[in-house]
Order: structure tokens, then C-alpha cells, then sequence
């Protein structure tokens, strides 16, 4: 049966020019307007990741959202966050929401992207040779770009980037 009360689910993922996305289990680098934009869109909704990505989170839980872990870890070990077992039991408990996000890592990008309806993309234009975790490829066909915002290094940011916004195209 299908669930009309489905909510729109976004991916938001900062990623090199090889889809790199992580290394020794954390971000490849700080780009403070990432973090930023990262907040600005994903505050006041439920985020889904997995337990690698939790563990990431330098304070734990963030705050002015709903968290949801998918783990088959005990509960007891993520304090603030809602522990599920599955992308599907998360998307369950979201079902009444407008938009949620799946923040990370890896394994769940792979298992959760043909779900997606957007992407926000930030893309690092450089190449981390020591990138140990990726995205999956962007499939053109798959995805149109229909927003993009360019940003050139400065004092705060090592690297240039862009923000990259896809929707899933209508098949």
C-alpha cells in the first residue's frame, strides 16, 4: 500500500571531486560555510544516519533537530537520539513530516539514495588522495541540477567549493 504521508527525502553530503566524503572516519576538511549551510537547511527536521556518522558529531546529537541513528546498537549509547533499526523503520517514524535528510555515512548514501528526492551536494573542487569513503556516482539520468552557487577560497576556506542542489527527474 502506498503512503501518501511519505516525506520528501533530501541527502545533504559535502564531497570532493572523486565523491570522496570522509577519511579516518571524519569529514575530509573544515569548510565553516558548509557547516553553515548544512545547519540552515537541516534545523527544525529529523536527520537520518548511521552509527559511524554519529560517533563523527563532535557534541553528540544536534540540537534544534529530531536525530535518528540506524544502529543494532543499544539505544542507551546515543543520548538525544532516536535509535532505529532500519532506513525504512527511520522513514516510519518521519511519515508525517515535509522533508527529511539523510546526513551519513556512506553505507547508508548507498542504500538510501534511489529513495532520495534531493540532493544537496557541497562539492570540494579538490581531490583528497586519502579519502577512505564516497558518494555514489550522480547518475545524469537520474538527476537534473537545478541550483548552483559557487564559492572561491578565502581566509576561512582552504578550497573552492559549490553548492549543488539535484532533484530526482521524473522517470
Amino acid at each position: 500500500m502506498m503512503n501518501h504521508n511519505k516525506p520528501h527525502i533530501a541527502i545533504i553530503v559535502a564531497l570532493d571531486e572523486q565523491n570522496g566524503i570522509g577519511r579516518n572516519g571524519g569529514l575530509l576538511c573544515y569548510l565553516p560555510a558548509d557547516l553553515k549551510h548544512f545547519k540552515e537547511l537541516t534545523t527544525g527536521h529529523s536527520i537520518i544516519m548511521g552509527r559511524k556518522t554519529y560517533e563523527s558529531l563532535p557534541k553528540g546529537a544536534l540540537p534544534n533537530r529530531t536525530n535518528i541513528v540506524i544502529t543494532s546498537d543499544k539505544a542507551e549509547n546515543y543520548p538525544g537520539c532516536i535509535v532505529v533499526r532500519s532506513v525504512d523503520e527511520a522513514l516510519a517514524y518521519c511519515k508525517n513530516e515535509d522533508t527529511v535528510f539523510i546526513i551519513g555515512g556512506g553505507e547508508l548514501y548507498r542504500s538510501s539514495l534511489h529513495l532520495a528526492d534531493k540532493l544537496y551536494l557541497t562539492r570540494i573542487h579538490h581531490t583528497f588522495d586519502d579519502a577512505d569513503t564516497f558518494f555514489p556516482e550522480i547518475d545524469p539520468d537520474e538527476w537534473e541540477l537545478i541550483h548552483t552557487e559557487k564559492y572561491k577560497t578565502d581566509e576561512k576556506h582552504k578550497y573552492n567549493y559549490s553548492f549543488l542542489t539535484y532533484i530526482k527527474r521524473k522517470q
